[in-house]
């Protein structure tokens, strides 16, 4: 057990210095544009990531209360199940990376029914602690804004185009820490350390909708690793409000699940959200019923924004150093405007 601990740490080691250089190559031929928004962007309230980050120097906070029920039909149990999630997220060095820290904390009543009398467990644990990074591989948006709006067609401007379907890109890659040998709710014989990682894409339609999707490999360096998918559809209806509909697919010889999920989220200031959401599973061992309340706050302290226009290669220095001059003059003219806009970044 301690020689695959060891060797798991090193394969490890060696993928995440793998990736800090690719990160660092990535750095030196692209461009840093701001993903900084005016309001808050979670990924909440559904379960998957956008490609996009929080902005450098921006601290954000998801969290969220989930209360459920399972009901296993071939072990003949029923599970209550209470839990918190967290999700930590701050803009590091340029405004394509991401520095997170997510996790669960879990506790279920258990009845096993198949006994006479029945018998009660109970059992509390983390479900999930992952830290790593993200980095914005690809964003399609730069290309088309600096090219500016087409002068000579609306309909180019203000409808669907097939460029549209190419989506912004990002990869995360992280560690669990699964520091527990006894934790309940894992597979047995798992690591300590083992390695995440996930692919975004995201694209950002007309008329308010944003499509997201995940794909997902999970404690790669265990017995039983987890793939799986998330597809997301989210609908901004209002200036600060939005629904969602999800399809997440779990493959594993520990567990496997077909779920869906469904709910909206509010502004309530730039800096605030509230959401709420609701996930089904369609199969019985064990049907799966949860509700969840979240809550997610951004503390900003983003001080400087790269903007497309300040940033066109066609502009002077000067023309540059004025373009800048009158954003900032129009944003301290500006400090508590009329109404909030979702950024719709993020699902």
């Amino acid at each position: 057990m301690v020689k695959s601990y060891i060797f798991d740490l090193n394969y490890i080691c060696k993928l995440m210095r793998s990736f800090l250089l690719i990160i660092s190559f990535l750095f030196a031929i692209q461009p840093a544009f701001s993903q900084y928004t005016e309001v808050i962007n979670a990924n909440h309230p559904g379960a998957s990531e956008g490609a996009f980050s929080v902005g450098r120097d921006v601290l954000q906070l998801e969290t969220g209360f989930n209360f459920g029920q399972e009901k296993h039909s071939l072990l003949d149990t029923e599970t209550v199940n209470y839990g918190v999630d967290y999700t930590l997220r701050y803009g590091l060095l340029s405004e394509r990376l991401e520095l997170r820290w997510t996790g669960e904390f879990r506790a279920s009543d258990i009845t096993e029914k198949q006994f006479e009398p029945q018998r009660q467990q109970q059992i509390s644990n983390f479900t999930s602690n992952v830290i790593g990074i993200k980095y914005l591989v690809y964003d399609p948006h730069i290309v088309r804004d600096l090219k500016g709006p087409n002068l000579y067609s609306w309909r180019a401007n203000n409808t669907f185009q097939w460029r549209d379907l190419i989506p912004a890109v990002s990869l995360f890659a992280g560690l669990n820490l699964d520091l527990d040998d006894l934790n309940p709710y894992l597979p047995p014989n798992t690591s300590a350390i083992s390695p995440k990682v996930v692919l975004s894409t995201q694209n950002n339609f007309k008329g308010g909708w944003v499509l997201v999707t995940n794909i997902i490999g999970d404690r790669l360096a265990n017995e039983f690793p987890s793939y799986s998918y998330i597809v997301t559809l989210t609908h901004y209806v209002g200036n600060a409000v939005s629904i969602f509909a999800e399809n997440q697919g779990i493959m594993s010889d520990f567990y496997a699940d077909q779920l869906i999920r469904g709910g909206g989220a509010i502004l309530l200031g730039r800096d605030f959200q509230i959401d709420i959401s609701a996930t089904y599973s369609f199969k019985d061992t064990p049907s799966i019923l949860y509700g969840r309340l979240g809550f997610a706050y951004r503390f900003d302290m983003h001080s400087q924004d790269e903007y497309l226009e300040e940033m066109d290669p066609s502009k002077s220095i000067e023309e540059r150093k004025e373009l800048k001059k009158g954003r900032q003059k129009n944003k301290n003219d500006n400090d508590t405007p009329e109404e909030l806009e979702m950024g719709g970044d993020e699902n």
